[in-house]
């Protein structure tokens, strides 16, 4: 359990939803979370709740929205009930949705990428929204700060230009971003952390996407590059392969119903490679086991993004 989830008062989680939800909690169903301390309640009036806190952001309420509009446009997403403040941090309350899989009993590249496409389809424009800036440190390519990476949410003390790691993580970091930075298109609304953990199926049909904190707008290519390197079709802790997220993308395409460009098929590749350099450059700053991306793949997914390989 993380510190922040074991953190929060029992005392004030029930005063919160008895003034918010109108009523107090009886049980507790589960207690997790990494950036957010995420509770599973049951209510006295017999609603099954999940409550979120974490650190107040202008982006949550832009985030909350956006879930509230494709929850009545029909995506399967939690039902959003209820925001206020939780002392000096901010906390939101959703319907509980349990059960599924984390992975569809068939084609996985095909079932993740029609679930996205779905979602970018049925997601308000960003000029609908207030703002949805900063987004999530993994997805802050084009980062106003300064050095190549940008502040990490997950530790925010932790200065990740200032921690001496494998050049190569660097350098495709900053490839990837140059490559972003080539190219432009209208910026849509999407969900930048499309990990199998995230979502839930029954068989091949999508029961609900979770953390719904991970929305952001960018353009189309950056945000499908985003989970065409993120998703799984093996189990939780994986990351898609080179050919995956190639399939990924194809399987993008006839869902959506148009033809990717070539440069916004090379910017995917690229923002594939900038998240999960992202990711390899926090493990290694922190000590942990760098999963998230090897040089080789790296060299690879560059090469797709038509941008070379990071030198050796």
């Amino acid at each position: 359990m993380s510190s922040r989830a074991d953190a929060v008062d029992p005392a004030r989680i029930a005063q919160w939803c008895r003034e918010h939800l109108g009523s107090p909690p009886v049980d507790e169903i589960f207690r997790s979370g990494n950036l957010s301390a995420v509770i599973g309640l049951r209510l006295a009036d017999g609603r099954e709740v999940v409550l979120k806190v974490r650190p107040d952001s202008p982006r949550i309420a832009a985030c909350v929205e956006v879930q509230h509009r494709l929850f009545q446009a029909g995506y399967p997403c939690p039902q959003p009930l209820a925001t206020a403040a939780f002392g000096q941090d901010i906390a939101t309350a959703e319907t509980y949705v349990p059960g599924g899989t984390p992975l569809p009993s068939g084609d996985a590249a095909r079932a993740f990428a029609e679930a996205f496409a779905r979602l970018i389809e049925l997601a308000p424009r960003p000029d609908e929204m207030s703002t949805l800036d900063p987004p999530p440190s993994w997805a802050a390519w084009n980062h106003t700060g300064d050095g190549l990476w940008p502040r990490s949410e997950e530790n925010p003390d932790l200065n990740l230009n200032r921690v001496a790691g494998p050049a190569w993580i660097d350098e495709a970091g900053r490839r990837a971003r140059d490559r972003l930075r080539a190219g432009e298109s209208e910026a849509v609304i999407g969900h930048c952390d499309w990990l199998a953990g995230n979502l839930r199926w029954n068989g091949d049909t999508l029961l609900v996407v979770h953390d719904w904190d991970s929305m952001t707008a960018d353009s189309e290519a950056v945000l499908v590059g985003f989970a065409a390197a993120l998703y799984s079709t093996v189990n939780v802790d994986d990351l898609a392969t080179v050919e995956e997220t190639d399939r990924f993308l194809d399987a993008y395409r006839h869902a959506h119903g148009r033809e990717l460009s070539a440069d916004e098929l090379e910017r995917s590749w690229a923002a594939g490679v900038w998240t999960r350099a992202y990711d390899a450059r926090y493990q290694h700053a922190v000590g942990q086991p760098i999963t998230s991306l090897c040089e080789s793949e790296a060299h690879e997914r560059l090469c797709r993004a038509g941008t070379g390989s990071p030198r050796r």
